[in-house]
């Protein structure tokens, strides 16, 4: 055997030898380390309470809590599922506090399932989506969302996971299928700019347009 021959088959094993003795044999075409499993389980727990706690402050009317958990970005973007209510910004969505923490209103259940939970390569970003309900009482009338897909962002900044998107919507075919089920209850709540008076009025109408021969309340 060539001495060069030799030279270079003895580079090639001091190459191998860190890799050898932490474990880890050498990965053919493999460019970055996989994401740490043991870190990824850790922060997937706390991505799915910091998702049910977006919801369940209210219960508690924790404002601190939710001001915690929601980007003050001004890209924040919230759908929710009527037109009038799509939220940009951090400045528009704490205007949604003059709701919730009036008096007259009073959140009383809420339930998160078929929740999902998905992470970048990074394990900075996350992504979820569950089927909610989240029902309340308006000056002790009831009202709130059932059977709601629900989707969102979110991000872990300085060690903090925080949600930078969110999505509402309800099922068209299953709301249009099931008329008298809907009418026995308030289907949807919206907080609508045009003040407090207009949430149930938008649940009546709604609820209505499910029933041709009923006629909706007036104003």
């Amino acid at each position: 055997m060539r001495r060069s021959q030799v030279v270079v088959i003895l580079l090639l094993s001091m190459m191998a030898w860190p890799a050898l003795a932490n474990g880890t044999p050498p990965q053919a075409g493999s460019s970055s380390p996989a994401p740490q499993r043991a870190s990824i389980s850790g922060d997937r727990t706390v991505v799915e309470q910091t998702i049910r706690d977006s919801i369940g402050w209210a219960m508690t009317k924790d404002r601190a809590l939710l001001e915690r958990i929601i980007a003050h970005d001004a890209d924040l973007f919230m759908f929710n599922p009527d037109s009038k209510s799509t939220i940009v910004g951090w400045d528009a969505f704490v205007k949604n506090f003059a709701f919730w923490m009036d008096s007259r209103f009073k959140a009383t259940r809420f339930d998160v399932r078929e929740l999902r939970t998905n992470f970048s390569r990074s394990g900075d970003v996350a992504w979820f989506s569950a089927i909610l309900d989240d029902l309340a009482e308006w000056d002790g009338k009831p009202t709130g969302w059932k059977d709601t897909r629900w989707t969102g962002v979110l991000e872990k900044r300085e060690g903090a996971w925080v949600i930078v998107q969110m999505h509402f919507s309800f099922a068209s075919d299953r709301v249009r299928t099931e008329p008298d089920a809907a009418a026995g209850r308030t289907l949807f709540f919206t907080s609508s700019r045009e003040g407090y008076d207009d949430i149930f009025w938008v649940d009546a109408r709604v609820v209505a347009s499910l029933r041709p021969s009923a006629k909706p309340p007036k104003k």
